[in-house]
C-alpha cells in the first residue's frame, strides 16, 4: 500500500513540475527516475541492505536519501496547494493571478524551497536533543517525593543514522541533570543487538540514585525482541514487561509499572496488560506507568495511574503534521496532558527512525520532569 501511495505522488510530481521544465527528454527522463527512486527508496535499501526500520548503509547515504524524500512529500504538499489556488484563481476569473500561479519558474521554485526545508529538517533531526524542564503535580503524591525529579528520555533509534556517539551525547546530557530516576519509554533501537552493539553501549552509562528503568516501543519488536531483552538488562536497565516495581522514601512509596507494545501480537507476545503491570502493587502508593503509546491514556486514568509517561509521535514530526499524527494517537501527539485527573506527558523523542528522520518546527527532547504534590483549589 505504501508503495502505491508512493508511485502515486511520484507520479504526480513528475507530471506537474518535472515533464514541464525546459530541459531535454532525457534530463527530464533522469529526473523523472530519480523521483520514483526516492519515492520507493525504503522498498529499494530494504530489499538489499537491511530493513526499512533499520538501513544498514553509511550514515551519509540515510541523511542524502531521506532528505530527498521529505524535499518530495513537501513538494507534492506545497505543489497540490498552488493547483488549488489556480483552480480558485480560474474559478474566480481572476486572469492575473492565474498567469502568475503558473509561471515556468514557480513550481521549480517550489521545489527549491522544499529542499532547504527538508535540509533544515534532516540537521535538526541529527542534533542532540534539548533538556525540557516539566514540573507535574500528582495527587496523593507523598511529602517524601516532593521535587523528585525523573529524567525521560523515549525514543532514541540508536542507529546508523543516530550513532554511538550521539547516544554517548543524549547520556551525558541526561546524567548531567542528575535525576534521582531515568525512565527509558521505547524505541530505544532500530536494528539487531549485533548491528547496535557499539551504538547502544554509551546507555549503560546512565546514572541515577533509583537507576534506569525502561519499556519497550515498537521498534524494539522489529529489531529482534527476544534478544533484545537480555541486551538491554546487560547495559544496566530493569525492563518492564507488565511488571512493576516500587520506590520507596522510608515509608513513603510510589509504584512505577510498565507495559509492552500492542505491536506485540505480530510476534505472538504479550500484549500491554495495565492490570497485570499492577497486579500485586501497594494500592496506597501512586502509580507511574511506562507506555510507549499514548493512545491508551483514557483507559489507564480509569484504571488510577497518577501519571502516564510516553512517546511514540515525535511530536509530530513537522509543524501542521502533528494533527494527522494526534489523530492516529488518542488525540496525544506533545507535552502535557490532563486526562480525566491522569497526567500524561508525550515527550517529542530524542531521535527518530531513519525513515522518516526530519523535524521542522518540533525539537528533538529529553525531558527533565519534577513531581509536586498536587494542591486542592
Amino acid at each position: 500500500m505504501l508503495s502505491v501511495v508512493a508511485v502515486v505522488l511520484a507520479s504526480y510530481l513528475v507530471v506537474r513540475v518535472v515533464w514541464p521544465l525546459r530541459l531535454s527528454r532525457a534530463a527530464r527522463a533522469g529526473l523523472a527516475l530519480l523521483v520514483f527512486g526516492l519515492a520507493l527508496h525504503h522498498r529499494i535499501v530494504a530489499r538489499f541492505a537491511g530493513s526499512m526500520a533499520s538501513p544498514e548503509i553509511p550514515k551519509a547515504a540515510i541523511a542524502v536519501l531521506g532528505t530527498g524524500f521529505i524535499a518530495l512529500l513537501l513538494t507534492t504538499v506545497f505543489v497540490l496547494l498552488l493547483d488549488a489556488l489556480c483552480i480558485l484563481a480560474w474559478a474566480l476569473r481572476r486572469r492575473r493571478a492565474l498567469a502568475a500561479l503558473r509561471r515556468p519558474g514557480v513550481r521549480p521554485l517550489i521545489a527549491a524551497v522544499a529542499l532547504l526545508l527538508s535540509g533544515y529538517g534532516t540537521w535538526q533531526a541529527m542534533a542532540v536533543p534539548q533538556v525540557r524542564q516539566v514540573e507535574i503535580a500528582i495527587e496523593g503524591l507523598p511529602e517524601a517525593f516532593d521535587g523528585y525529579r525523573l529524567l525521560q528520555i523515549t525514543d532514541l533509534h540508536a542507529s546508523r543514522l543516530l550513532t554511538g556517539d550521539w547516544v554517548a551525547a543524549v547520556v551525558a546530557a541526561g546524567n548531567a541533570q542528575q535525576p534521582d530516576l531515568i525512565v527509558l519509554t521505547g524505541d530505544m533501537v532500530d536494528g539487531s543487538p549485533r548491528a547496535r552493539a557499539d551504538d547502544m553501549r554509551p546507555l549503560a552509562g546512565l546514572q541515577a540514585p533509583d537507576g534506569v528503568v525502561a519499556v519497550t516501543g515498537n521498534h524494539e519488536y522489529y529489531a529482534e525482541y527476544r534478544a533484545w531483552m537480555p541486551a538491554l538488562r546487560a547495559l544496566g536497565m530493569q525492563v518492564l514487561e507488565n511488571g512493576y516495581l516500587e520506590i520507596r522514601r522510608g515509608d513513603a512509596a510510589l509504584t512505577l509499572a510498565g507495559v509492552t507494545d500492542p505491536v506485540a501480537a505480530r510476534y505472538g507476545l504479550p500484549l500491554p496488560d495495565s492490570a497485570a503491570a499492577l497486579a500485586g502493587a501497594d494500592p496506597q502508593a501512586p502509580v507511574i506507568l511506562l507506555e510507549h503509546r499514548p493512545r491508551e491514556a483514557r483507559a489507564r486514568a480509569q484504571a488510577g495511574v497518577a501519571l502516564q509517561l510516553s512517546g511514540h509521535t515525535h511530536g509530530g514530526h513537522i509543524v501542521g503534521m502533528d494533527r494527522l499524527v494526534k489523530r492516529a494517537n488518542g488525540g496525544f501527539v506533545s507535552g502535557l496532558y490532563d486526562v480525566d485527573g491522569m497526567a500524561l506527558y508525550v515527550g517529542n523523542g530524542a531521535g527518530l527512525w531513519p525513515g522518516f528522520a526530519t523535524r521542522i518546527g518540533v525539537p528533538s527532547e529529553i525531558a527533565l520532569i519534577t513531581l509536586r504534590p498536587a494542591t486542592s483549589g
